[in-house]
């Protein structure tokens, strides 16, 4: 029968390095299962300093080296239609998250409000550090972060939708 499509927003800062990132890897592993047609996976920044750039070319580079095409337009989060639209809001770190969790003023929505590491397999691992002052080390990590907890946010989809595959 016809179903809602489940939508996901990534959030982190200036949505340039890591929330892009994490909707790329995410846009790849739900095609590798064939749910692309379920799933709708966006990105924002709690900031609009970056609005309508790209993402951070050394992002997209190393991305690329594992096959991940990065293709996102950086854009500010919009709590008039992001909370509505969106059943999973998945900050980078606490600040994101704490950003987020404050523009809900009526917490009306803090169900949907999730830290990606919550998903991450991969011990103490606590954020998804910006990788935007630092080497290129860092964007392998992030990109390291955000495979393993991908992996962990479509098992919890799954579950939530009954997504039997």
């Amino acid at each position: 029968g016809f179903m809602d499509k489940c939508k996901i927003l990534f959030v982190c800062l200036g949505n340039i390095c890591r929330s892009p990132a994490a909707e790329a890897v995410m846009k790849k592993l739900v095609e590798e299962n064939k749910l692309s047609d379920f799933i709708e996976i966006d990105s924002a920044g709690t900031i609009a300093y970056h609005s309508g750039e790209r993402a951070d070319p050394r992002m997209i580079s190393h991305a690329a080296k594992r096959n991940i095409s990065i293709d996102s337009i950086a854009r500010k989060f919009s709590p008039l239609y992001d909370f509505d639209k969106f059943d999973y809001i998945v900050c980078m770190d606490d600040d994101n998250f704490n950003t987020i969790k404050n523009l809900d003023t009526d917490n009306l929505y803090s169900h949907k409000i999730f830290k990606m590491t919550n998903f991450s397999s991969i011990k103490n691992i606590t954020s998804v550090p910006d990788p935007y002052y630092g080497g290129s080390r860092g964007f392998e990590l992030v990109l390291d972060i955000l495979e393993d907890a991908s992996k962990g946010l479509l098992n919890k989809i799954k579950k939530d939708y009954g997504f039997k595959n």
